[in-house]
């Protein structure tokens, strides 16, 4: 049986330090971080009931004292949702669906006139304009963000901040994906990422978990060089866990020119997409 409370306890652990708490760090240490007996001291509880806790043998604690390890564990918000959420009864998993992007959301892709996908709850990109794909070729339908950042090196030289980006990516991967990791598509992706990417492994590990927001993006675009867009990220009604992201730039400044610019490069290939999308159906409308 999977210990996600337990891992997580243990993980976040072994990343604060004596002295961010308080304590004194003399003295030969044989683990990172914390001792389980110096947080379970600090959060006021039994050594005995903190070793239960990380070894999966008591799954039911109280929110009093999960929130006492959260400060302890010096936990932001989405840390400490996350904590929760592993302690809270797991709903019986349903059937997975496919994840389907709602016609109104996928219109206003095509007339937004700004980069724009939409993002699936394991980072699939479900759907894309032509203004995304030229940003990343990458950003086109059936492709996986997690795959393509940590895999394709390619898109790791649109990011000159790529491991800081990594590290924002997997973390928003984990508070997306919550408790449930025995979904069969949530197995395949990480397991496949582990064995590729040491990266991948390493930040996996960690356990880190944000929120996923908008943010500046530093981008190194091979047609029109740097630049950094404002990517924001917002949650589609009526589809759980989708996101829409979309690239703008802050008006009169140079980076908005070179937006406009691969704006203008973009625009002969979404013409002929659009041809192309509509000539079928006018042909159907002849037929009828």
């Amino acid at each position: 049986m999977s210990n996600l409370l337990g891992d997580y306890l243990r993980a976040r652990r072994e990343l604060v330090r004596p002295e961010d708490v308080g304590l004194p760090a003399a003295g030969t240490r044989r683990v990172p971080g914390l001792r389980r007996e110096e947080v379970a001291l600090l959060a006021g509880i039994s050594s005995d009931y903190y070793l239960r806790l990380e070894q999966g043998r008591d799954r039911n604690p109280s929110v009093q004292v999960l929130e006492a390890l959260a400060r302890v564990l010096q936990l932001d918000q989405a840390g400490t949702d996350y904590l929760l959420s592993l302690a809270a009864p797991r709903p019986h998993r349903r059937r997975a669906r496919r994840e389907t992007v709602p016609p109104g959301t996928r219109q206003l892709l095509d007339v937004l006139g700004l980069p724009a996908f939409v993002e699936g709850r394991y980072f699939d990109v479900l759907a894309a304009n032509a203004l995304a794909r030229a940003l990343s070729p990458n950003l086109a339908v059936g492709r996986n963000r997690l795959k393509d950042v940590f895999l394709d090196p390619g898109e790791q030289a649109l990011y000159p901040d790529w491991e800081h980006a990594t590290v924002r990516l997997v973390a928003g991967f984990r508070e997306s994906v919550g408790s449930d990791t025995d979904d069969p598509r949530f197995v395949q992706l990480v397991g496949e990422l582990s064995l590729a990417s040491d990266r991948f492994r390493r930040l996996w590990a960690r356990h880190d978990v944000k929120t996923r927001r908008g943010m500046p993006t530093r981008l190194h675009h091979p047609q029109v060089g740097e630049l950094t867009l404002h990517r924001e990220k917002l949650a589609v009604g009526g589809a759980d866990g989708q996101m829409l992201v979309i690239y703008h730039a802050k008006p009169g400044t140079e980076d908005a020119e070179k937006l406009a610019l691969l704006s203008a490069l973009a625009a002969p290939a979404a013409s002929l997409a659009s041809v192309a999308e509509a000539a079928p159906r006018a042909d159907a409308e002849r037929r009828g």
